[in-house]
């Protein structure tokens, strides 16, 4: 896939801020700093390609560079005061018999070289169905405002003070069947084998899931933005650095039993072609990697998608959601996502229409539960 220069130089800071390598930038004409800088907010990796940065052979102008610098020190700054909300809460959360389990977020940057460098956002808990009805009243204690429940979803969002914090008592990510039938399947091993890890968070322990249930829940996830509002190139990032930070513990047989009875293997080959050919990663550590040319078409059409979307949509209009009643923004955001699923449905067609319908569905039923 052809770029320009401005594209390649960022994709080459990605991948050198990704693996901390060596880059020379003296190989790319005219670059334009503020375009680059542009796609770093579009892409939320302010943290990676600074650290990028710090292994050009070329700078930003000065201005910029101390610019960035100060908007990567407010990331870390925020992400020490999430830690320090995460660890106390699990803390105090545990006292009073709620086990729960972090996802996403915190968790997977802890698998780059500089997780406080990542760019945090939301607070997402995994709990079971139990847990998840009492962690429901901790936090309505604690909550600033209102909680937010989807109850046959087992889904609920809150703000206490500065962080959102969100409940799944699944992972459903609203694609189709198979993909949730999957996921409750690997939830409810993990929970009741208690396949989880650490993160060793100051002076409290807090649990992740297992690598081989990780790499399903962050795959879907990335899956779900992909087809529900926007896919940022931080994602994927996330995925490479959990595929190559757990590369010994990954069963590769249990992945791909897992992708098949999601309908996804070739959602997944394509996707490991855009990790290897785009951002780096070694092939011996991404499971069930197919060098074919169909493969390999379709990560640069993924790739094309991404840069168009932005991370959780970024780059997309939404501004008529300030304007509509709630009716027609329903109808302006189906045509919108409808148009989007068409493109996808157009590199993926089983994964598209199956997806299609789902839309359908739910929002027929969030317009009939408000209406």
């Amino acid at each position: 896939m052809r770029f320009d220069n401005n594209t390649k130089a960022f994709l080459a800071l990605v991948r050198a801020g990704l693996w901390e390598k060596e880059v020379q930038l003296s190989l790319f004409e005219n670059i334009d700093w503020l375009r680059i800088y542009q796609l770093v907010q579009e892409q939320a990796l302010h943290g990676l390609v600074l650290a990028g940065i710090d292994h050009s052979d070329v700078k930003p102008p000065k201005e910029l560079l101390l610019q960035w610098i100060g908007e990567v020190q407010q990331i870390e700054h925020r992400n020490v005061a999430m830690n320090h909300f995460i660890g106390e809460h699990a803390d105090k959360m545990m006292k009073v018999g709620i086990n729960t389990l972090l996802v996403k977020g915190q968790g997977i940057a802890q698998c780059y070289d500089k997780p406080l460098w990542r760019t945090c956002g939301d607070i997402d808990l995994l709990l079971d169905e139990k847990n998840y009805h009492k962690a429901v009243i901790y936090f309505n204690a604690v909550a600033s405002t209102n909680g937010n429940e989807v109850k046959e979803r087992l889904h609920y969002d809150c703000q206490v003070g500065a962080w959102t914090v969100e409940l799944h008592g699944t992972l459903h990510g609203g694609l189709f069947q198979a993909i949730d039938d999957s996921l409750d399947e690997v939830q409810n091993e993990m929970f009741e084998k208690q396949m989880f890890r650490t993160w060793e968070n100051d002076e409290a322990d807090i649990f992740l899931p297992s690598p081989n249930a990780d790499v399903i829940f962050i795959f879907t996830h990335i899956l779900q933005h992909f087809s529900q509002g926007g896919i940022g190139y931080r994602q994927i990032c996330d995925l490479c650095r959990l595929l190559w930070t757990y590369r010994k513990e990954i069963d590769g047989s249990l992945l791909e039993a897992r992708l098949k009875r999601m309908k996804l293997v070739r959602v997944w080959k394509s996707f490991g072609a855009l990790m290897h050919n785009y951002l780096g990663l070694p092939l011996e550590t991404i499971p069930l990697y197919d060098d074919r040319k169909v493969f390999v078409d379709k990560a640069d059409k993924v790739m094309k998608f991404v840069l168009k979307t932005g991370n959780f949509g970024h780059n997309i209009d939404t501004s008529y959601a300030h304007r509509y009643p709630f009716l027609l923004r329903k109808i302006r955001s189906f045509f919108r996502e409808t148009g989007d699923i068409i493109e996808q449905t157009l590199i993926f067609p089983g994964y598209g229409v199956k997806v299609w319908g789902r839309m359908v569905v739910n929002g027929a039923r969030s317009v009939m539960r408000l209406s």
